[in-house]
């Protein structure tokens, strides 16, 4: 992808604020020859298949226009869903308390896979109470992927 997902965020943030939905997060999914480009959208009303149509109609031409992704790809558009991915820390500070899992880049004491219960979000890390009942702290920056456990 030449696009980074950052900007690409910046990107569609508008035309999906426009149809009157918060662009929740995106991700952009290699496999193999067949890349996805998966964009997240959230209202306190919910998300019907319509509205997902809607917001990838608006996607498409805005991706168009502006090219921030090189190659073939396909998009996705959907909710978050129960078990919401979490992108950012504003993500993370909505979800004190749940049960949410997280995979690292790098793994902590022999573990690149975590689930507990979130507890404290600071500046650039969490800490969760992990299944054993011990308090793991983690760097923002070291989460390759975390969801809340439906």
């Amino acid at each position: 992808m030449a696009a980074n997902l950052a900007k690409l965020q910046t990107v569609l943030a508008a035309p999906v604020q426009a149809c009157g939905f918060e662009l929740w997060g995106c991700e952009y999914v290699t496999a193999g020859k067949y890349s996805v480009l998966k964009v997240y959208i959230d209202s306190d009303k919910g998300v019907t298949i319509d509205d997902c149509a809607q917001v990838s109609k608006q996607i498409n031409a805005v991706l168009e226009v502006e090219n921030e992704i090189t190659g073939s790809y396909r998009l996705e558009v959907s909710s978050p869903g129960l078990d919401r991915p979490l992108f950012c820390r504003q993500h993370y500070e909505k979800y004190i308390g749940a049960e949410i899992k997280l995979t690292l880049h790098i793994p902590l004491a022999k573990r690149r896979h975590v689930k507990g219960r979130l507890t404290i979000v600071e500046d650039d890390g969490i800490v969760v109470i992990d299944e054993a009942g011990e308090a793991c702290q983690f760097k923002l920056a070291n989460i390759k992927k975390a969801s809340l456990v439906a």
